[in-house]
């Protein structure tokens, strides 16, 4: 039986990264994957659906662009040369005077280069590690894996049946789309996103059952492509209850602006495919029940963890008290060689906390971590439009929590770079402690360039500092992130714009006991 320091069942982001850490230590390493290296944060997930994100989001902005370009102040021959070089045949479209369509085998075959270079450059990594040149060190098996016992593993593939022997062992199998048990998926009606990016065309109509970060981020993507009808099933009173209602009702407005139709409340009696048409009902609090048809459905109602198939009971590994995810503590189950990370661990189901348990797992094995993994400031994104970034509590968590604090929030509209490019769209909301030392415990960034523009606050939150240091930062002009530090600025009541004056666009306010009371900063 051939004998390792570690095994690694599963082969996406956080199994690949402890694979990676664990060849850093020099350790003789097993990774076993049963399908494609990457996992979902390559395929049907992550890296796909973003893809497809950042292609609609250019043809809504071509198609948003053109409702003022068409003017006769603006040349065909300017317009042509800004729009040529992000369109193909671009002047055919332009003389038919109807919003622009990307097909569909194009944006396919743009979502395909997409995974396939990153794809590559993981498999280039794995066929180096396995060449002779290595030593031996590492070694991948395609198959399906499971427990024999704590430190042995059983990898089937096709033709073979081989156990190995694990000093330790990483289980990393992630998750996959929950499928009510009422509701029959066949990807070819209904879907869950495994299926929907392998359609053949646009849908003309598309209902999608969750009104979560997932359910927002495919009405965002078919909504701007603009060629289907799109109609959200939600359960709350809002879409992204979890975040605080200003950011909950600008992105409702944006979608409804696109024509999406939220049914809020909304509890999803049947569905059903008659007539080659997916017919659903539902029914509300105070209201009758209604019928639909659309073309295609989409589930979006969370991911539950792969871990039925791995005879967990050989190993003696227990699951959690809910008896869905693997029981865990630091990634280290109750049996001492067997950790869990990434989806399949039940924590958070992000690509980024995936690498980083894959990787805290490996030091925690062999000595090198003692720290305690910290889940409470991670940076998230959701890529809606306008995008939404994340770190820290936000407003309603302070409620929730009754924790007093102070808020300043700063729409895009006061921030040179956001009036640049025309996207007004959004604002910046920052929470910090209500004393004199205003250390930063969450922010909100919604607009363009979100994502990029919470990195200097997560570091701060991260470092337990206050918002000093970011009001004296020299920040590149015109950029987005000058909005945060005026946000700052306000706080320390030495900004550029006062609040008591534009009242509508900056706010500044502390909260206490769930009261709002305005702060005069002038």
């Amino acid at each position: 039986m051939e004998k390792f320091d570690v095994i690694i069942i599963g082969g996406g982001p956080s199994g690949y990264a402890a694979a990676m850490r664990a060849i850093d230590l020099d350790k003789k390493v097993c990774l076993i994957e049963k399908n494609k290296i990457g996992g979902a944060a390559i395929y049907n997930g992550a890296l796909s659906s973003k893809t497809l994100w950042e292609i609609a989001n250019k043809v809504n902005d071509i198609n948003q662009f053109s409702k003022f370009d068409r003017s006769e102040t603006n040349t065909t021959s300017t317009r042509n040369k800004a729009h040529q070089i992000i369109l193909p045949n671009f002047n055919k479209w332009l003389s038919n005077n109807v919003p622009y369509k990307m097909e569909w085998n194009d944006v396919q075959n743009a979502l395909n280069e997409a995974i396939n270079e990153r794809s590559a450059q993981l498999t280039q990594q794995i066929d180096f590690l396995v060449s002779p040149n290595n030593n031996a060190k590492f070694t991948f098996k395609k198959g399906t894996a499971h427990f024999v016992s704590a430190n042995e593993v059983c990898i089937e593939s096709e033709d073979t049946n081989t156990t190995i022997y694990g000093e330790n062992i990483v289980i990393a199998t992630g998750s996959r789309p929950n499928v009510p048990s009422t509701i029959k998926v066949d990807e070819q009606f209904i879907f869950t996103s495994d299926g929907i990016e392998h359609i053949s065309e646009y849908p003309k109509s598309i209902v999608i059952v969750g009104g979560g970060v997932i359910g927002c981020e495919y009405a965002t993507i078919f909504a701007n492509f603009g060629q289907t009808k799109v109609h959200i099933i939600d359960r709350q009173e809002r879409i992204l209850p979890f975040e605080d209602e200003d950011i909950s009702l600008l992105v409702s407005e944006s979608l409804e602006s696109k024509g999406v139709t939220i049914h809020h409340e909304a509890s999803l009696v049947r569905m059903e495919v008659i007539d080659n048409e997916v017919e659903y009902e539902l029914s509300y609090p105070d209201q009758p029940n209604c019928i639909l048809r659309v073309e295609k459905a989409l589930l979006s109602v969370g991911r539950v963890p792969n871990h039925e198939n791995l005879h967990l009971e050989n190993a003696g590994v227990k699951l959690s008290k809910r008896g869905v995810h693997i029981g865990d503590n630091d990634t280290q189950t109750n049996v001492p060689s067997i950790y869990t990370v990434g989806d399949v661990s039940g924590k958070i189901t992000l690509v980024n906390m995936g690498e980083i348990e894959g990787r805290y797992a490996i030091e925690k094995a062999y000595g090198l971590n003692t720290n305690t993994l910290n889940y409470d400031n991670i940076c998230t994104i959701m890529f809606l439009n306008p995008e939404v970034a994340c770190i820290g509590l936000n407003e309603q968590n302070c409620i929730e929590k009754n924790i007093p604090v102070k808020i300043v929030k700063i729409d895009y509209s006061l921030i040179a770079r956001a009036i640049a490019m025309r996207k007004t769209k959004g604002f910046f909301k920052i929470i910090v402690s209500n004393d004199h030392e205003m250390k930063i415990l969450g922010m909100r960034a919604v607009g363009m360039h979100a994502s990029t523009a919470i990195q200097a606050v997560g570091l701060l939150i991260k470092m337990n500092e206050g918002i000093d240091a970011l009001s004296e930062l020299v920040h590149p002009h015109p950029s987005i992130v000058e909005g945060i530090q005026e946000c700052v600025r306000v706080l320390l009541n030495k900004s550029i714009f006062k609040s008591t004056i534009l009242n509508d666009k900056l706010q500044c306010y502390s909260l206490v006991n769930g009261v709002k009371t305005p702060l005069e900063r002038l």
